[in-house]
């Protein structure tokens, strides 16, 4: 396996170009004196609509502008959002006591029938209506309380609630703004701008329900490149840098002017088939391609070791992971055996799709190699973020490099949007895997109120979706991110879902 290392002329190059480009771009966005935090990420959001994404991009910023009844921490506490407290009346039944006189960002008083409304438009996006508990009723019970009755019992509900997209909207804008929705929440940050490509700003919520923020404004840049990341950290034109990629991580550790903040994620990396395909049909297949890809090598090679072999298809520090599945790791053997028992097993030549980071290029080519070594072609193609995200969500490819973060840090989250075959394209289901056996464990597992028995059913899920192979298992990341060493209060969180309210510049 060779990697090919840039010359030092060309990285000078990228470097005094970028730097150019990006001071011409900043003096725009930027006054003397003006309080910023800049945050750079990796792709562009897909929708500052609240409840028409579920993408990480636009997740950090609509968790900015908008608040939801719960709220959690990096440490995954569940804290008071719109809600102050919440009594759990019975296993199908919460009341919350939501807060007074909270301020929407055009002057607007919340009101108990917004979150009423606000739910009920969730439940009806095709986008996120997965994440919403199942509810089956809504009531104003008191001036300021709201009961939450589910159809069934459903034990994560409190964790679903502080999903990123369950964010509450103003009900009178949304059904005066037609197409094009104005962007009122009640978070601690407003919208001001966004210039598709290339950032979003968000201002200040004076008069936010809690202490208004540090910061006069966020704003988020689109930096696609790593390197370039990187490189606008050290010249402090950024931040805060997400998505450091594992090459970077130790140039910015030993970086006395930076700080590397790293944790444990509840994401899980995959390479997914296409299930839909006749080609994928056919076990055998699957199973080969598995065998014939050295993860090891991924997570030492490419990924410097910031990673962790997946040994099931949620992480090791979710609720419900189970250790009674395994990886099958890298045996040349035994993927070329389960080929030659495969209805294609000579000449075939398939494509995977990715969005083109530095490591996820990388991880292509490791694939891309390893499948030659059994005699399968592979194209590698790159495309953007949004092209990314509307193939698969049709089923137009043929493997593609996916990720799961399982947000509330519950199995339900990680499997039931992934494996439910009900879940096929956008909630999640990517791969077009349906097996009835697991639609019913997670169906069973929704309105389970014992954890106990949780934690069984999900095993056996698991199990069953191991041995399947609608995936191929390739690492657990661990999450990454670089910051100026006077930025403070920053936990970051273990799907990437970073919450900017409590950080600060030490002065």
């Amino acid at each position: 396996m060779m990697f090919i290392r840039k010359s030092k002329m060309i990285k000078n190059l990228i470097f005094l170009v970028f730097t150019v480009v990006l001071l011409s771009c900043t003096k725009e966005d930027k006054k003397v004196g003006e309080n910023l935090l800049r945050i750079a990420q990796s792709g562009n959001p897909r929708s500052l609509d609240v409840h028409n994404a579920n993408d990480g991009f636009s997740l950090r910023i609509n968790k900015q502008i908008y608040s939801r009844l719960v709220e959690v921490d990096g440490d995954r506490n569940i804290i008071p959002g719109l809600a102050e407290s919440w009594t759990k009346v019975d296993d199908r039944i919460y009341d919350f006591k939501i807060r007074n006189n909270v301020k929407f960002h055009n002057g607007d008083t919340l009101e108990l029938e917004d979150i009423k409304f606000s739910f009920e438009r969730m439940m009806k996006s095709p986008r996120i209506s997965f994440i919403v508990p199942p509810i089956e009723k809504i009531e104003i019970i008191e001036p300021s309380t709201l009961r939450i009755i589910t159809k069934t019992p459903f034990a994560p509900l409190l964790y679903h609630l502080s999903h990123p997209a369950l964010g509450i909207v103003n009900k009178k804008v949304v059904e005066s703004s037609g197409e094009n929705l104005d962007v009122v929440g009640t978070g601690p940050y407003k919208y001001n701008s966004w210039i598709i490509g290339d950032q979003v700003i968000l201002d200040k919520n004076e008069n936010y329900f809690l202490t208004p923020p540090a910061f006069d404004k966020l704003v988020f840049k689109t930096i696609t490149e790593p390197t370039n990341r990187d490189i606008a950290l050290e010249t402090k034109e950024i931040d805060i840098a997400l998505d450091i990629s594992t090459v970077d991580a130790p140039k910015i550790e030993t970086n006395k002017e930076l700080v590397l903040h790293t944790k444990s994620s509840y994401s899980y990396r995959y390479l997914g088939f296409n299930n839909k395909r006749a080609v994928f049909q056919d076990e055998n297949l699957r199973k080969a391609i598995d065998y014939a890809i050295d993860k090891e090598a991924i997570v030492n090679i490419i990924l410097n070791g910031y990673g962790k072999v997946a040994n099931s298809v949620i992480a090791p520090n979710v609720f419900g992971f189970t250790d009674t599945v395994k990886n099958v790791g890298y045996n040349l053997e035994m993927a070329k055996e389960f080929l030659a028992k495969s209805k294609n097993s000579s000449g075939l030549t398939l494509e995977v799709l990715t969005q083109g980071s530095s490591d996820e290029k990388a991880i292509a080519e490791v694939i891309q190699a390893n499948l030659k070594d059994i005699g399968i072609d592979l194209k590698i193609t790159i495309v953007e973020s949004g092209t990314f995200y509307d193939l698969t969500e049709k089923g137009n490819f043929d493997m593609f490099l996916g990720s799961w973060g399982t947000v509330t840090g519950d199995a339900d989250y990680g499997l039931y949007p992934m494996f439910h075959s009900k879940s096929m394209g956008s909630p999640g289901n990517r791969s077009f895997y349906s097996n009835q056996e697991v639609d019913i464990l997670l169906d069973k597992g929704k309105v389970t109120a014992d954890q106990n028995e949780r934690l069984k059913i999900y095993e056996e899920a698991q199990q069953k979706i191991v041995h399947d192979t609608p995936h191929v298992m390739l690492y657990n990341s661990v999450i990454i991110v670089g910051a100026q060493k006077d930025i403070k209060g920053l936990n970051i969180h273990p799907v990437t879902l970073h919450d900017f309210y409590p950080v600060y510049r030490e002065e």
